[in-house]
C-alpha cells in the first residue's frame, strides 16, 4: 500500500532534517555515555522476559499493543524535548536566542549618533543592544528562501487571486506580489495606481526612520537646570513612549528622571526651583489635519504614556488636551515626592548656559519600530517621522516629516512614482501610495545588505497571533502570514509577507479604496492572502 506523502510533512520536512542534523551529534554523545547503563538494565532484567517456550522458564505476558504504543510515544516525546532543547532556548517573539546573539555578532549595525543637540534629541553613545536584525526568522518557515521551490507561475497566481480581488466589496483596487528572494513581479493590478494606504504608510515610515537614525538610535528626555535663574527645564526629546507608571518596563521613565533630577539640585544645595517645559524640538503645529480623535494625540516633542488619560497602551484612548504640560505637572508632583518644590510649569526654552541633571532614553528605534507597526501606533509614527526629518534637516513638522519619509525611500532606489507622503500614521486621506512601492519596502526590508531595516518586517502583526491582526485569520492563515493593516472609513489595505505551501516567502500588497464596508473589505483581503498561503501554484 502506498501512503501518500501529506502536505503539512512536506512543508515541515526541511525543518526536521535541519534541527536533526544539528542535534545529531549530541544525541550521539549521549546514546554513547547512557549505553553501559541501558546494558547493565536489559542484564538485569532480562531473566524477566525469559521465553515461555523454554522448560523451566516463568510464563510472563507478553506486552500489548498499547504499551509498545505508550512506550512509542513516550520516546518521541523524549525526542522532540531533546531538539527543542538542542536548538531553544526561544524567546517571547518566537525567535531563538542563539539566533539573536548571532544576529548581533554578524549582522547588527550600530545606529548613529546625530549628536547631542536638538536633531539627535540627545541619543546616548551607549545603552541596551537594539533587537538584532533577524532574517533567520524570516526564512525559518521555508528553509532559504532561495533553498525552496520555484516561485509560483504568474499565470496560476492570476487565475487564483483575479476573483478573489474582484469582489464588490473591495471598490477600486490595486495589489501586487512579488518572490522576496528575486524580487520578480508575480502579480499585478493597477499596481502602479497611487491609492490611499491608510496604516500601511507606516511601513514607509519604519523603513524611512531606521534608515535615517539606525536601529539602535534612542530618543532622549532630559532635565536641565538654569543656574542663572534657578530654573529646571523638562527637555522634550519626542519620545511618546515615556512613561509616569511605576512599571516602566522597557520605557524612559519619568519617576527615575525626576528621582535624579532630585538628586543633582540636593547636590547643589538647590530645594526649590521654577519649573518650565520645552517643546522647541518640533517646529509647526500640533494637531493632525484629522483633527481631535482618540487614534492620537496631540504633536508633541514631550509627553507622557501617549497623552492617555486611562491604563491603556495601545489602540483608541481619550486623551489630555495638552500633554507636554501635563507631563511637566507629572514631573513637578514627583519632584516634591524627593523634596523640591516646584512652582506650576509654564513653556520656555533651555539655553546653552543649561547644565544637565539627569536623561533618560526610549527603547532603541527597531523596537519602537516593531512597537509601532504591531500595533499600529500613530503617536510613535508621527514621532518617527519626524525624527526622519530632523535626522535629514528638515523641518519636524507634518510636511517636513513627509518630505523626509520620501526623500528616504528614494534614496534607496525604491519606486517612489505616485508616492505623496502627507504624515507618518497614515490617518492623513491625502496620502497616497502604490502596491508596487510597498511590495518593494518589504523585499528591501528584507535585503541581507540592509540588516538595519529588518524591524520593519519582524514588528508586522503574524495573522491569528498579535497586533491587529490577533482576530483574524482565525480559520485561515494563522500564523504565516504577517501583515500591517490599514483602515479609514471607505479604505481598507493590507500588506506584508507569507510563506507559500512551497516554502517561499512572497511579498504582497493589497489597497482598496471606496470600500463598501471594513467587515467585507477586510474578509476579502484575508481571503487573498489565505489564498497566497495555501498556494503550491508553480
Amino acid at each position: 500500500m502506498v501512503v501518500p506523502e501529506l502536505r503539512p510533512w512536506r512543508a515541515a520536512r526541511p525543518h526536521v532534517v535541519r534541527i536533526a542534523g544539528a542535534v545529531r551529534p549530541r544525541l550521539t554523545r549521549a546514546a554513547e555515555t547512557v549505553r553501559p547503563r541501558l546494558a547493565r538494565v536489559a542484564a538485569a532484567v532480562g531473566p524477566r522476559f525469559a521465553r515461555p517456550d523454554r522448560p523451566g522458564s516463568p510464563r510472563v505476558p507478553r506486552p500489548k499493543t498499547w504499551q509498545f504504543t505508550a512506550t512509542a510515544a513516550t520516546a518521541g516525546l523524549a525526542l522532540a524535548a531533546g531538539v527543542v532543547t538542542a536548538a531553544g532556548p526561544w524567546d517571547s517573539s518566537g525567535q531563538r536566542t542563539a539566533e539573536r546573539d548571532r544576529a548581533v555578532a554578524l549582522q547588527a549595525s550600530r545606529g548613529t549618533d546625530h549628536g547631542t543637540g536638538r536633531a539627535g534629541a540627545g541619543t546616548p553613545p551607549r545603552g541596551p543592544q537594539a533587537a538584532p536584525p533577524a532574517p533567520s526568522v524570516l526564512t525559518a518557515l521555508g528553509g532559504t528562501a532561495t533553498a525552496a521551490r520555484s516561485a509560483p507561475a504568474a499565470k496560476t497566481l492570476t487565475g487564483i487571486l483575479d476573483p478573489l480581488l474582484k469582489n464588490p466589496a473591495l471598490g477600486r483596487r490595486s495589489a501586487a506580489v512579488i518572490d522576496v528572494a528575486t524580487g520578480e513581479r508575480l502579480y499585478a493590478t493597477g499596481s502602479a495606481d497611487a491609492l490611499t494606504p491608510a496604516s500601511t504608510t507606516k511601513i514607509a515610515t519604519a523603513v524611512a526612520a531606521l534608515s535615517a537614525m539606525g536601529a539602535d538610535h534612542r530618543l532622549t528626555t532630559r532635565a536641565v537646570y538654569e543656574p542663572d535663574t534657578g530654573e529646571v527645564v523638562l527637555v522634550g526629546g519626542g519620545d511618546p513612549t515615556l512613561t509616569a507608571r511605576k512599571d516602566a518596563r522597557d520605557s524612559a521613565s519619568l519617576r527615575d528622571l525626576a528621582a535624579r533630577s532630585a538628586a543633582a539640585l540636593a547636590k547643589r544645595g538647590v530645594r526649590e526651583v521654577t519649573l518650565s517645559y520645552d517643546t522647541t524640538l518640533y517646529k509647526g503645529g500640533t494637531r493632525h489635519p484629522i483633527g481631535v480623535n482618540p487614534n492620537l494625540a496631540a504633536v508633541t516633542p514631550l509627553m507622557v504614556d501617549e497623552a492617555r488619560t486611562d491604563d491603556s497602551s495601545s489602540g483608541p484612548a481619550p486623551r489630555v488636551p495638552d500633554p507636554a504640560a501635563d507631563a511637566a505637572r507629572k514631573f513637578g508632583d514627583l519632584l516634591k515626592e524627593h523634596g523640591i518644590k516646584a512652582t506650576p510649569p509654564g513653556p520656555s526654552k533651555s539655553t546653552t548656559r543649561a547644565t544637565t541633571l539627569a536623561t533618560v532614553s526610549s527603547p532603541p528605534l527597531a523596537s519602537l519600530v516593531e512597537r509601532m507597526l504591531t500595533h499600529s501606533d500613530n503617536d510613535l509614527a508621527e514621532a518617527l517621522a519626524r525624527h526622519t526629518a530632523l535626522a535629514t534637516g528638515r523641518p519636524a513638522d507634518f510636511a517636513g516629516g513627509g518630505a523626509a519619509i520620501t526623500a528616504r525611500l528614494k534614496q534607496l532606489g525604491l519606486p517612489v512614482k505616485g508616492a505623496d507622503v502627507k504624515d507618518g500614521s497614515g490617518l492623513d486621506r491625502r496620502d497616497k501610495l502604490t502596491a508596487d512601492l510597498l511590495t518593494a519596502l518589504l523585499a528591501k526590508a528584507g535585503d541581507p545588505a540592509h540588516p538595519e531595516l529588518r524591524p520593519a518586517l519582524t514588528g508586522l502583526p503574524v495573522a491569528g497571533f498579535t497586533g491587529t491582526l490577533a482576530g483574524r485569520y482565525g480559520d485561515g492563515a494563522a500564523g504565516v502570514v504577517r501583515a500591517k493593516t490599514g483602515t479609514l472609513t471607505g479604505v481598507n489595505s493590507l500588506a506584508g509577507t507569507v510563506v507559500d505551501q512551497d516554502g517561499r516567502l512572497l511579498a504582497f500588497a493589497f489597497l482598496a479604496n471606496g470600500t463598501t464596508g471594513q467587515t467585507p473589505a477586510q474578509t476579502a483581503l484575508d481571503k487573498a492572502t489565505t489564498a497566497l498561503a495555501a498556494c503550491g501554484c508553480r
